[in-house]
């Protein structure tokens, strides 16, 4: 799994595997799922986070930044 913030867009992409994406759906506003080809779930977008949020995250778990 890899964790990826973007601060400077406010945005929180987690991956859980390396499948190619063969689609994406906005579920709710800011939410994108990302699926593989036997339509599993292998990545989520979240967007327009919560500053106080993205920093928890970034003090709390060893994550790759942008």
């Amino acid at each position: 799994m890899k964790i990826i913030i973007d601060s400077v867009i406010r945005a929180c992409y987690i991956r859980f595997d390396e499948s190619p994406i063969v689609g994406s759906e906005e579920v709710k506003s800011g939410v994108i799922l990302d699926y593989a080809k036997d339509n599993r779930i292998v990545g989520i977008e979240l967007l327009h986070m919560n500053p106080e949020i993205m920093s928890n995250l970034m003090r709390n778990f060893s994550l790759e930044t942008k």
